[in-house]
């Protein structure tokens, strides 16, 4: 076992969601050494290995793993907050155990963002995918409102099969 806990630290309101709050804690041991193997995650934002910093999305918010600090945004109440610090704990541990079988990141990290999705996609903005253009396709892929099978051309179009696999990696 990697991580013991994280202990609650502090709480404050969330800028992003009135009513709701930010949890602090800290956590039993330094993340240094698991932070790259949590990088190769699928839900990470940005990872910055010089600043010990990783960050990570979730259903309704974010999660900050910094050396000895833990932050989780968009929280109902502190007993919430206290249950996503146990299941953190859990994935940490989780994904020390099999980091045999991982490859730790050994760089910068970051997100696709729209331009870079957007760049991929056919840029046709023929609208089959119901959105009103190729941009407004590429936010809605991002926030996982679509899925690449909905835009036809690319794939119908073997012209596009690089593209297309080259987003399907990326997303």
């Amino acid at each position: 076992m990697f991580l013991d806990s994280i202990a609650l630290t502090r709480t404050h309101a969330c800028m992003a969601e009135p009513g709701r709050i930010v949890v602090v804690g800290r956590p039993s041991c330094p993340l240094d050494d698991v932070l790259p193997y949590l990088a190769m995650l699928p839900n990470v934002i940005t990872f910055d290995p010089a600043g010990h910093m990783l960050m990570l999305r979730r259903d309704r918010g974010w999660i900050t793993l910094l050396s000895r600090e833990v932050q989780i945004t968009n929280v109902a109440d502190v007993a919430e907050g206290l249950q996503l610090f146990a299941a953190l704990v859990d994935a940490i541990n989780a994904t020390w155990a099999n980091r045999q079988a991982l490859v730790a990141a050994s760089g910068h990290r970051r997100a696709a963002r729209p331009l870079d999705v957007w760049s991929l996609l056919p840029q046709t903005n023929c609208g089959q995918c119901g959105e009103a253009t190729c941009m407004a396709f590429a936010f809605a892929l991002l926030q996982n409102g679509r899925s690449l099978a909905e835009c036809p051309p690319l794939a119908a179009d073997g012209a596009y099969a690089t593209r297309r696999a080259a987003l399907e990696a990326m997303l």
